[in-house]
């Protein structure tokens, strides 16, 4: 007696966005990216990209400010997603000009004016104000940021975090 296979479509693979390599740095040190808090050098910032945070790694650097200060876009590109989470709170999505990279600013306190899905921004555009939204502390105001590589699907959700910080460390030197 033969063996009775039902009809059932397979579903698509996804594939993950391709691991990090040397030259995604290369191509991102490149860039010359801003820093993107107004008035932060290179030598405030920490990494603490690999730190745990309840129970899982952090995949960004903090970046420490007062309330209210401007938040700047690190590169050329465009906003692809406004968004409100309980643990971002306030977040935004920058992508890159060619859809490689999306780099992630949360706990923003408010949205420039005008900032809306879609639009091109330019390096060093004011984005957002540092704030405390999501589950950041409520005394310490930073903002959370981390670039992702994107996959070919070209979400952040299933992109590969890379550390920002060692993009600016060189720049501590000298």
């Amino acid at each position: 007696m033969p063996l009775s296979v039902p009809d059932v479509p397979i579903p698509p693979r996804e594939l993950p966005a391709p691991p990090a390599d040397l030259s995604d740095f290369a191509r991102l040190k490149a860039r010359n990216l801003a820093i993107p808090v107004r008035g932060v050098d290179a030598s405030q910032l920490r990494d603490n990209f690999s730190e745990m945070r309840g129970g899982h790694v952090h995949e960004a650097i903090d970046i420490l400010a007062g309330r209210g200060t401007p938040v700047l876009a690190v590169d050329d590109g465009h906003i692809k997603k406004l968004f409100a989470s309980a643990q971002g709170g306030l977040t935004v999505y920058e992508f890159d000009p060619g859809d490689a990279y999306c780099y992630y600013y949360a706990h923003l306190d408010r949205y420039a004016e005008g900032l809306r899905e879609g639009l091109g921004v330019k390096k060093g555009d004011v984005i957002g104000y540092v704030g405390t939204t999501g589950n950041a502390p409520p005394d310490t105001p930073h903002l959370h940021f981390t670039i992702f590589k994107l996959g070919p699907e070209k979400q952040w959700w299933k992109g590969v975090a890379l550390n920002p910080f060692p993009l600016w460390a060189l720049k501590k030197v000298g």
